[in-house]
């Protein structure tokens, strides 16, 4: 079965670090149980990652993945580079109006 390399841009680096300090100003535990939902989540890219829904109707490549955590969740945005490679755009949570 192939495998795809999932890779960060640093604006995701970014928001994974936003999305983390905001849920460790609640509570530690959540804000660890959150970052290992993204990383399940994550994983469905390097084996499938077209099966997560098209973010763009004009471009198959740019996909979105949902992550669910507790009552909303996450969503990635992310693009298949080729054959090997996908590249995390961003993450927000679901309850964002749309990415930073």
């Amino acid at each position: 079965m192939k495998q795809y390399r999932v890779r960060f841009t640093p604006d995701a680096e970014d928001d994974l670090l936003r999305l983390y300090d905001f849920l460790l100003e609640q509570e530690f535990a959540a804000a660890e149980r959150a970052l290992d939902a993204i990383r399940s989540g994550i994983e469905v890219l390097r084996l499938s990652p077209f099966s997560c829904r098209k973010a763009a109707a004009d471009n198959p490549l740019l996909r979105e993945l949902v992550i669910p955590f507790g009552a909303a969740g996450y969503v990635a945005l992310f693009e298949i580079d080729g054959p090997k490679t996908v590249t995390i755009l961003a993450v927000r949570h679901q309850r964002e109006d749309d990415y930073h």
